[in-house]
C-alpha cells in the first residue's frame, strides 16, 4: 500500500489494534486475586502459578481507580483554581507566596524565565484543553473569553520560538480545533459568541514568530524573536544568540503545519519543514545522529552529544507524529533512519528486553560523529521516549525505556532532572512537575491495558501530592536531595501532568474509546486526525505522498506483544527485580 490514507494505517494499525481490543487485565476476571489459593491460576499459563509481582500488579481495583481520576481532577483543579485566584493575568503561579509571575523585565538576559513567559496568560492558555477533556464546559468557555478579552500579542518581549509555539499557539489551536468540532464529543464547547477568536490570535502569533524563519540563510529558525519588533541585532539582548538545537528548531511542524491548513496558507508549514529539512541534512554522515547544540546562522554544530533527551528529544518525536498527522511520507522515512542509528549507537544492555541475560537496556548520550560514549548521565526529557516508541509500535522496547525512569522515580521520589547511571545518583536535582514519565505510562496502559501501569500512575500522583503540594499549587523540587522547593509552577503542569494523569485512570474519557482520532502535541495538547490535514490545498499534484520505497525504507509496521502477555506483568518478574535490586528498592 503505497496510498496517502496509508500513512495512517501503516504506523498506527498494529498499536490501534491493541488499543481497540480492550482486552487487559483491569477488565479480567481470570486474574483477580481472592482469598483463596484459585488466585494464582491464570489459563495462558496453566502449569505456572503466578509468582508475587504478579499477584500484586496483577489487578488494580475498581474502586480505586474511580478514586484516582477524583484525585487526578482535584490536582488539576487546585492548580488551576489557585492560579486563577492568585496569578491571573500573569503568566504563572508562585505556589508557595501565592501570587503571579510574568517576564524578568529587570534582567532580560534572565532567559530561563523569559524565553517562556511573555505577558500573555500563559498558564491560562495552555489549560484550556484540560479543561474540555476533564468535560467542564462552563469554566471552558469562560477561560476562552478570558484568553479573548485580555490577551494580545503586541509586546516588547523577547521570546523563545519553540516554547511559544508548543505552549501557546499549539493551546490556541487545540482550543479552536476542540470550539468548531461538529460532533462536540466533550460537550458542547463552542460559546454562542465565538466566531474563530482563537485561531485569530494565533494566526497573529505565528506571524509574529516569522522573522525567526525568513531572517535564516540556513532553514534553521533563530531561537527567540521580539514579539513587537521580530529580530534585532543589539549584542545586549538575549535574542543576539544563534545558538539552537534540534528539539528547539526542529518541533515547529504539528503547530505550524496544523495553522497552514487551517488558513489555507502554506508559509507556515514551509517554514517548519524547511528547519526540519535543514537539521536532517546537518546530521553527521558517519553516524546519522545530531548533535545538541548548532548555529543557526552557520549551521555549525557547537554540541556534539547526541541523546535523547534536553535539545533533540522533541525533534523525533515531531517527524514521527506530523508523519500520523499529515502524511507526508518523507517525515517518517526520516524518522526512521533516526531511529535505527539511535538503537545503534545509543541503545546499550542486553539484546532484547524481556529475554536473555546481562544488563537492563538504557539508551545513553555518545558523540554524534563517532558514535561513542558521551556523558554517563541521562536526563529526565529522556522518559518521554517510551512514548515514541509505542507511537512507533516497539512496545517491547517502550516496556525497558519506560521501567527505568520509573525506578528512578521510585528511589527519590520524583524524577531528578538529570540522572548518573554509572554512579547511580543525581547529577541536577531538582524536578520542576515534568509529565514526561506520566506520559509514556498512559501510553504504555494504552497500549497493553496492563493494570502495572495504573500502580505506577498511582505512585506518582502520591508523591507529587506528597512532596509538591503547597498553600496555593504545586511547586518546583529545588533538590531530590531534601526534597526542598523552589516557588514555581510550570504550566505544563496542567497541560500535561495532571492531564496524563486524568486520563491514565479515566478509561471512559472519550479520547481514550476513540484513541485512533487524536496525536497529542509535545505540549499535551490534543489534535484530530482528519483527512483534511492530509491534503495540501496549495499543492498541484500529490508530490508529498510518495510511497516508502521512494525513501528506501519499507512500510511502517510494528511488533505487537503477543496478546497472552497482556495478562502477565509487562517487564518479566526477574528483570524487574534485577532493576530494583540495582537501585535497593522493595518492590514486594
Amino acid at each position: 500500500m503505497s496510498s496517502p490514507e496509508f500513512s495512517l494505517i501503516g504506523i498506527y494499525m498494529c498499536y490501534l489494534l491493541i488499543v481497540s481490543r480492550n482486552c487487559g487485565l483491569s477488565n479480567s476476571s481470570l486474574l483477580r486475586p481472592n482469598e483463596t489459593h484459585h488466585r494464582t491460576f491464570n489459563i495462558f499459563r496453566p502449569d505456572q502459578p503466578m509468582d508475587e509481582l504478579e499477584i500484586k500488579y496483577g489487578t488494580f481495583p475498581e474502586k480505586l481507580r474511580l478514586k484516582m481520576v477524583d484525585d487526578a481532577r482535584e490536582m488539576f483543579y487546585f492548580g488551576y483554581n489557585n492560579y486563577m485566584k492568585h496569578a491571573f493575568p500573569m503568566d504563572e503561579l508562585n505556589p508557595i507566596l501565592c501570587c503571579g509571575r510574568g517576564p524578568d523585565y529587570d534582567d532580560p538576559l534572565n532567559i530561563n524565565i523569559n524565553d517562556i513567559l511573555g505577558d500573555y496568560c500563559l498558564t491560562l492558555i495552555d489549560a484550556l484543553d484540560t479543561l474540555a477533556i476533564m468535560g467542564n464546559v462552563t469554566e471552558f468557555q469562560n477561560a476562552v473569553r478570558l484568553v479573548v478579552d485580555r490577551v494580545n500579542f503586541d509586546k516588547d518581549n523577547f521570546v523563545q520560538v519553540f516554547e511559544v509555539n508548543i505552549r501557546v499557539l499549539g493551546a490556541l489551536l487545540s482550543a479552536h480545533l476542540l470550539i468548531t468540532d461538529k460532533n462536540q464529543p466533550f460537550g458542547q464547547l463552542a460559546p454562542r459568541w465565538y466566531k474563530g477568536e482563537l485561531l485569530h490570535l494565533a494566526h497573529d502569533l505565528a506571524s509574529r514568530l516569522l522573522p525567526a524563519f525568513e531572517n535564516s540563510s540556513t532553514g534553521i529558525p533563530h531561537p527567540r524573536v521580539n514579539l513587537r519588533y521580530g529580530l534585532l541585532k543589539d549584542e545586549d539582548t538575549a535574542g543576539a544568540s544563534t545558538e539552537t538545537c534540534p528539539a528547539g528548531a526542529g518541533s515547529l511542524l504539528i503547530e505550524l503545519g496544523v495553522l497552514s491548513h487551517l488558513l489555507g496558507d502554506p508559509v507556515y508549514e514551509g517554514h517548519a519543514r524547511r528547519a526540519t529539512k535543514a537539521l536532517w541534512n546537518c546530521r553527521a554522515k558517519s553516524t546519522g545522529l545530531l548533535g545538541n547544540i548548532i548555529d543557526a546562522k552557520s549551521g555549525e554544530w557547537k554540541g556534539r552529544l547526541s541523546g535523547l533527551g534536553a535539545g533533540l528529544d522533541s525533534f523525533y518525536e515531531y517527524l514521527l507524529k506530523a508523519y500520523i498527522l499529515f502524511g507526508d511520507s518523507e517525515d517518517y522515512a526520516m524518522f526512521d533512519s533516526f531511529y535505527r542509528s539511535i538503537k545503534l549507537h545509543m541503545r546499550k544492555g542486553r539484546a532484547e528486553c524481556n529475554h536473555g541475560e546481562g544488563d537492563h537496556p538504557l539508551f545513553v548520550n555518545v558523540d554524534m560523529n563517532t558514535g561513542h560514549l558521551h556523558t554517563t548521565w541521562i536526563d529526565s526529557l529522556q522518559a518521554a521516549f517510551a512514548g515514541v516508541q509505542v507511537l512507533h509500535g516497539d512496545i517491547e522496547e517502550a516496556i525497558c525505556t519506560h521501567a527505568l525512569y520509573y525506578f528512578i522515580w521510585k528511589r527519590h521520589g520524583v524524577l531528578p532532572e538529570r540522572w548518573n547511571w554509572k554512579n547511580l545518583v543525581p547529577d541536577v536535582t531538582f524536578y520542576p512537575l515534568r509529565p514526561e514519565l506520566v506520559e509514556s505510562t498512559y501510553l504504555l496502559y494504552q497500549a497493553t491495558k496492563s493494570p502495572f501501569y495504573l500502580h505506577v500512575g498511582y505512585e506518582i500522583l502520591q508523591s507529587l501530592n506528597q512532596f509538591t503540594r503547597t498553600e496555593c499549587g504545586f511547586a518546583t523540587v529545588h533538590s531530590v536531595d531534601d526534597m526542598s522547593l523552589e516557588d514555581r509552577m510550570e504550566s505544563f503542569f496542567l497541560s500535561e501532568t495532571t492531564k496524563y494523569l486524568y486520563l491514565l485512570f479515566d478509561k471512559d474519557n472519550y479520547i481514550n474509546k476513540r484513541y485512533e482520532k487524536f496525536v497529542f502535541s509535545t505540549e499535551g495538547h490534543i489534535f484530530p486526525i482528519e483527512a483534511r490535514f492530509r491534503k495540501k490545498p496549495w499543492a498541484f499534484g500529490n508530490t508529498t505522498h510518495l510511497p516508502m520505497y521512494s525513501f528506501n525504507v519499507s512500510e511502517p509496521s510494528c511488533n505487537k506483544i503477543k496478546e497472552e502477555r497482556q495478562y502477565f506483568l509487562p517487564l518479566k518478574s526477574k528483570y524487574l527485580l534485577q532493576i530494583s535490586k540495582i537501585f535497593g528498592i522493595e518492590i514486594l
